[in-house]
């Protein structure tokens, strides 16, 4: 497992716009040299608005091509969460895009019921783990960082990335929650948010975040800007090695719901 460098693209979003949205990150992405990672925000093409379905992707549509673009021309990884259409229910999808075009895709599992998400998206049902350089990731989107359980290290992963529009009204939430599950999962944990206003005139701060294995802020942000963290692979391996808390985990089975 080699070092890992990450970039977290941290933008205002224009809700019921998504191609000045892409025009938008497009041109902030610009900025990157090198990286292996590139993470954009939950629904980052809409925001988290109530028209969102109307602009629905579908599997290999606009919102894909662009990311499979970014993906070859940065040479990296581009992940991220659209709304999408599949058959006839809609879904809050994480894509991970792999330079070669290929990709993987992570279906949120806790909606939002707050806002009514869970009424108009299809709950996903699956954990997915995907790899990059030796260092196995588990994607999640924004909501899916309060339950714990879901996001427990069986010791299949090395670093969580979640991606969200997460207000600030609940930050002091956000930034407790990323830092908790670095520490309890002896893992780097990562948090990729918005910034600015929503069509609601709910305010987002950003807090864009990386953590370390043991609990330690890395890296944060409340501008519009882009974020560029090395993840040192040595560093995780000594610190688990050191305080193998994993050990004594308790075993469960998960039940999933329908």
């Amino acid at each position: 497992m080699n070092n890992l460098t990450v970039t977290l693209v941290q933008q205002v979003i224009v809700p019921n716009d998504p191609q000045h949205n892409l025009d938008v990150f497009a041109q902030s992405m610009t900025a990157i040299t090198k990286t292996d990672l590139i993470v954009l925000p939950e629904v980052f093409t809409t925001g988290f608005c109530a028209g969102a379905r109307n602009y629905a992707e579908v599997e290999g549509g606009r919102a894909y091509q662009w990311m499979q673009q970014q993906a070859a021309k940065h040479d990296a990884v581009v992940t991220g969460s659209l709304v999408v259409k599949d058959g006839e229910q809609y879904f809050n999808r994480l894509v991970w895009m792999r330079p070669d075009g290929s990709y993987t895709e992570y279906d949120k599992r806790h909606l939002f019921r707050m806002a009514g998400e869970h009424t108009r998206y299809a709950m996903g049902k699956e954990r997915v783990l995907v790899e990059i350089n030796g260092w196995r990731v588990l994607p999640l989107i924004c909501y899916d960082l309060r339950f714990p359980v879901w996001s427990r290290n069986r010791n299949d992963y090395d670093l969580a990335l979640y991606v969200a529009n997460w207000p600030s009204v609940r930050a002091l939430h956000w930034n407790r929650l990323l830092q908790a599950r670095a520490i309890e999962n002896l893992s780097y944990i990562l948090g990729v948010n918005r910034v600015g206003m929503d069509e609601a005139e709910q305010h987002y701060a950003g807090d864009s975040s990386v953590y370390g294995p043991a609990g330690e802020l890395i890296a944060t942000s409340q501008e519009a800007e882009l974020i560029t963290v090395e993840l040192y692979a040595e560093k995780l391996t000594e610190y688990r090695e050191k305080f193998p808390a994993y050990l004594d985990a308790d075993e469960f089975i998960l039940q999933h719901s329908i």
